[in-house]
């Protein structure tokens, strides 16, 4: 049963974090009808974009927005 409420928990923080994500991505100025396609971006290149900088935490996801925007111009409005 335990096991059953970890994965639940663990499912509930990955929901929690796409909203976020999606929340941070349409901040930056991404199209709402690009989202989607926006998120699969950052997905792709934020290991690449992280290894290339000094930045953490906060920063660093701000790195890859940054990145998004210079690489993936059609995405924003």
């Amino acid at each position: 049963m335990k096991t059953n409420n970890l994965k639940e928990e663990v499912e509930n923080l990955q929901y929690e974090l796409s909203i976020v994500l999606e929340a941070m991505l349409l901040l930056a100025g991404v199209e709402k009808n690009k989202l989607e396609k926006a998120v699969e971006a950052y997905i792709d290149c934020i290991d690449e974009v992280c290894q290339k900088t000094q930045k953490e935490g906060a920063e660093e996801v701000l790195e890859v927005v940054e990145y998004l925007k210079n690489h993936h111009k059609d995405l924003f409005q």
